[in-house]
């Protein structure tokens, strides 16, 4: 059933100045996006929702990926946000994306994360073994974060091996911090729009063009949910890109090297400074 009205969202508030709204994946939540948002609020205001059907926005209706859009909007205009920069890692990168399509107005600049406008994957079939050894993964890695003999003896063997390549106990520690809650407070009605929408074959390469602010794409070169092809290949089609793909790590990369990955996010934001952190050229106001 498709819902025309907002969801009202939970959401993270940090720091204070120029807003950078910043969408988590799938699985994710509001928690998930700490690596960025304990990072950026140093000097900037970020927030971070739960999307409709995670984290603590829960609903118990269905709902398609349009809504997600309606929900954000009806967010800014709570918090009286005309413009903001917007970050987004997979599934959030697509709909930074949309939102940028969609109210060019509201968006100064993106920073997309292992996300792609046509995205591809290449991930191999999943085996029992594949699935045991995740749970086991998992559970230990709950009640022992980051604990080596885990990570050597069963998170190498899990599926955990298609989301990150460096199998560092910094990176499980993210793993039990954010990722595993926010696997278990994903709702079935998330998980069928995303697949609703993935079995429609979604591409918007051909309206790319119609971005026009400052982009910052950055993927992981092992990336088996979303290719470094596929992230290449929306790059390609923004006007005003730049691109930069990591070696030897994969899907989570901002958990697997986020000194680097934030170190280059404060210097594209400082090249691009007063494009990103323009306000709207009206100077609406809501509420």
């Amino acid at each position: 059933m498709v819902t025309a009205s907002p969801h009202c969202l939970a959401f993270e508030t940090k720091g204070a100045g120029y807003p950078i709204l910043c969408l988590h994946g799938h699985p994710g939540s509001a928690r998930s996006m700490a690596v960025f948002t304990d990072h950026l609020s140093r000097r900037f205001c970020t927030i971070a929702p739960d999307l409709r059907g995670y984290g603590n926005s829960r609903t118990a209706r269905d709902f398609t990926m349009a809504d997600h859009l309606i929900d954000l909007e009806h967010l800014l205009d709570q918090q009286g946000i005309d413009r903001c920069l917007l970050l987004g890692w997979s599934l959030g990168g697509i709909l930074a994306m949309e939102l940028a399509l969609q109210h060019p107005h509201r968006v100064s600049g993106l920073i997309l994360i292992a996300t792609a406008a046509y995205p591809r994957g290449n991930h191999p079939p999943i085996s029992l073994a594949d699935n045991l050894c995740t749970g086991i993964a998992a559970l230990l890695n709950w009640i022992q974060p980051g604990w080596q003999w885990n990570i050597e003896t069963f998170g190498k063997r899990s599926l955990f091996r298609y989301l990150v390549q460096r199998h560092t106990p910094a990176t499980y520690r993210y793993i039990a911090a954010a990722a595993i809650p926010a696997y278990l407070q994903t709702s079935p009605q998330a998980t069928r729009a995303l697949m609703t929408a993935i079995s429609t074959g979604y591409n918007r390469l051909a309206d790319l063009h119609q971005i026009q602010c400052p982009t910052l794409v950055l993927a992981g070169e092992s990336d088996r949910h979303i290719t470094a092809q596929s992230s290449q290949l929306t790059a390609q089609h923004l006007p005003n890109s730049e691109l930069r793909v990591y070696p030897n790590v994969a899907h989570l990369f901002p958990w697997e090297i986020p000194t680097t990955v934030l170190h280059d996010i404060d210097q594209w934001i400082e090249k691009n400074l007063a494009a990103v952190t323009a306000q709207s050229p009206d100077q609406f106001h809501h509420g």
